[in-house]
């Protein structure tokens, strides 16, 4: 599974699940994350040092899109830290130290979380507010 989470609402805005880790997993759950916000050049895409994350044709995305990637060095996790964090909680609150029967079990029980993610899990970081909820309140005060 990759996410993709904007850092300032904590909000998942792109995400794919595979049997396997290939290259475009990665690239697919970030060209979800484009198409739905439409960030204006200059934006920051953080990862780690995966082969993923250098292979040629998902830094060719990020250019293609005027973005930036940032990467921590290795044993560093400042640019990874909020996913981390993500992925953290994401086991305890619906994985439970279980599994998915299969992929397409896997990718619904995902896509459930992620909508009461983004609409009803509150954060400490964004007041107690859940990302959308945060978002809207950004959005009405500037």
């Amino acid at each position: 599974m990759a996410v993709w989470l904007d850092r300032c609402s904590r909000k998942i805005v792109g995400w794919d699940v595979r049997d396997t880790m290939p290259e475009d997993l990665v690239s697919e759950a970030l060209r979800r994350a484009l198409a739905v916000r439409r960030p204006p050049v200059g934006l920051i895409v953080h990862s780690d040092q995966g082969s993923q994350y250098t292979a040629t044709r998902f830094q060719a995305l990020v250019a293609k899109h005027g973005a930036q990637q940032s990467m921590s060095r290795r044993g560093n996790c400042y640019d990874t830290a909020h996913a981390e964090s993500f992925w953290s909680r994401f086991k305890a609150e619906l994985l439970d130290g279980g599994s998915f029967p299969g992929l397409a079990e896997a990718k619904l029980e995902i896509s459930h979380h992620i909508a009461y993610y983004n609409a009803e899990r509150r954060h400490s970081s964004l007041g107690y507010l859940a990302p959308n909820h945060f978002e809207t309140q950004l959005h009405t005060t500037s």
